[in-house]
């Protein structure tokens, strides 16, 4: 199954999508994320906007969950950032992973996400 995800005037995920992968495929056997956006907006509206995401991150860095943004410039799915630490400390955002950790924890410290069910 490919997924997509609808997305809003600002770009964050309203809903994902699964669509068979034979739905997306050119004529050469080919997946293309072109074609299933075309056929997403065929069932349900031109002016919805679709993006491709990978249940298991193999591109847009992360699979895209309700809320979460897509970010054009580096082309990534990112869960909204956790709340502030009860200090104030913030979390900052793994540029290479696209997945939020805290600056101060340990090197070997966990990033996190958005748990997806």
């Amino acid at each position: 199954m490919a997924h997509f995800a609808e997305l809003d005037l600002n770009n964050i995920v309203l809903r994902v999508l699964a669509v068979a992968n034979d739905m997306i495929k050119d004529n050469q056997g080919n997946e293309q994320e072109q074609i299933g956006i075309d056929f997403l907006k065929s069932l349900l509206g031109s002016e919805t906007i679709w993006k491709q995401t990978s249940y298991n991150g193999n591109f847009r860095k992360n699979y895209a969950g309700i809320g979460d943004i897509y970010d054009v410039t580096r082309d990534a799915f990112i869960s909204p950032m956790p709340p502030a630490f009860a200090n104030g400390d913030v979390w900052e955002l793994n540029e290479e992973t696209c997945r939020w950790f805290d600056p101060k924890a340990p090197v070997n410290n966990v990033e996190i996400g958005v748990a997806r069910v």
